[in-house]
């Protein structure tokens, strides 16, 4: 099982990035997907979460309206645009993908750092 997230990098405020996750060794289609971030000192939290049934989203109350998820079956790749970056977006950005009902099986890829800074 791999999930690897690349796109990450460094913009300034007001920018925009898309993060990807490529996922292999399991069923993607029957995952449900999220993206987590943590900022140096604080908890990891979630961003961004998207069905696999129905593909419904929802999203942290500070992303609505700048971040879209969304994911590609066909692809086996999950995706988050980023739009109107702000320095407090700082942070190591983790694509997790979990079996509804089956906590044991959940995965985490290995971050990309996304840093907003002028």
């Amino acid at each position: 099982v791999q999930l690897v997230e690349s796109g990450g990098g460094v913009v300034q405020p007001g920018g925009s990035l898309r993060l990807s996750c490529a996922a292999s060794g399991f069923t993607f289609s029957a995952y449900e997907m999220s993206w987590y971030r943590q900022a140096p000192g604080k908890e990891r939290e979630l961003v961004a979460h998207i069905d696999n049934l129905d593909g419904r989203t929802k999203y942290a109350d500070p992303m609505k309206g700048r971040f879209t998820i969304s994911r590609n079956n066909f692809k086996n790749t999950a995706y988050l645009q980023m739009n109107s970056l702000k320095p407090e977006d700082t942070a190591v950005y983790y694509c997790n993908a979990a079996l509804r009902d089956y906590p044991e099986y959940a995965y985490w890829g290995q971050g990309t750092q996304v840093t907003v800074s002028s």
